[in-house]
């Protein structure tokens, strides 16, 4: 159902495909497109609150070329990151069910197989999105288990590529003071720093 605000938008409506940088370091991985988001926009985190919190960070830290996102033709460029989710359709109340993460997961390894040789962090956006890469690691052997590898906002995990785990940009998260800007600034901001160690 559309919003009172989007009444007169033609929504992608589509799976929404991932973007940014072919030869980013970077890996974001995101739950699912929102519903007034890039459901309606056609890019990940494009159109709603969301994008406005992470694309501010992103800016802010050198990844993205301007702090906001409303379509897919206003101008944006990512530097050194990639952008994708566990899920490419917008889920019923925001909630994918396992089914759509299995359905969408051949396209999540396959972006991890040809970005794998120059990605140096991958940063999670919330639980779901690390268990699903996580998930895909223990299917290639790569660990032995999910469970060993804790989420908590700014954790990470000496994988390779490193994983920095981060809450979730959701409206839900940012209106309650779970996640600050300050907090998202941060993680983007260490996975700079760790750019530079390589």
């Amino acid at each position: 159902m559309k919003r009172r605000a989007y009444l007169d938008w033609e929504y992608w409506g589509k799976p929404v495909p991932s973007f940014g940088d072919p030869k980013a370091r970077v890996l974001i991985v995101g739950l699912a497109p929102g519903a007034h988001g890039a459901n309606r926009t056609g890019r990940m985190f494009t159109g709603d609150r969301s994008g406005d919190y992470l694309y501010r960070a992103l800016h802010e830290t050198g990844f993205a070329s301007q702090a906001e996102s409303s379509s897919r033709e206003d101008g944006l460029v990512l530097h050194d990151v990639w952008i994708t989710a566990a899920a490419h359709c917008a889920p019923p109340d925001n909630k994918p069910l396992p089914e759509e993460f299995a359905a969408c997961q051949p396209f999540l390894r396959r972006e991890l197989a040809i970005l794998r040789p120059q990605l140096k962090v991958v940063v999670a956006l919330g639980k779901l999105a690390a268990d699903a890469y996580l998930g895909i690691l223990k299917q290639e052997g790569q660990i032995a288990s999910r469970a060993a590898y804790r989420f908590g906002h700014g954790v990470e995990h000496q994988l390779n590529p490193l994983l920095l785990c981060s809450y979730h940009p959701s409206q839900q998260n940012t209106s309650t003071g779970r996640l600050t800007h300050e907090m998202l600034h941060g993680i983007f901001a260490r996975a700079r720093t760790l750019l530079r160690v390589e």
